[in-house]
């Protein structure tokens, strides 16, 4: 078989999506923004230290000894 099935399944699975339309529960949406902006100074503070590659080196060197 060719290609020429696959091609119409797909054709047809994104002309689906594209033109789904889901209910939204903005509640729901609402509730889960506010509590990520919540916690969103602490995922940063734990970014920057991420970002820390001499930290970790540091931290590394001295378990080493």
């Amino acid at each position: 078989m060719g290609r020429g099935r696959a091609k119409a399944k797909q054709t047809k699975v994104a002309r689906e999506l594209k033109y789904f339309s889901p209910d939204t529960d903005l509640d729901a949406l609402e509730r889960e923004l506010s509590s990520k902006s919540s916690h969103k100074s602490a995922e940063e503070a734990d970014m920057s230290r991420d970002d820390d590659d001499y930290g970790d080196y540091a931290d590394w060197a001295s378990h080493r000894d």
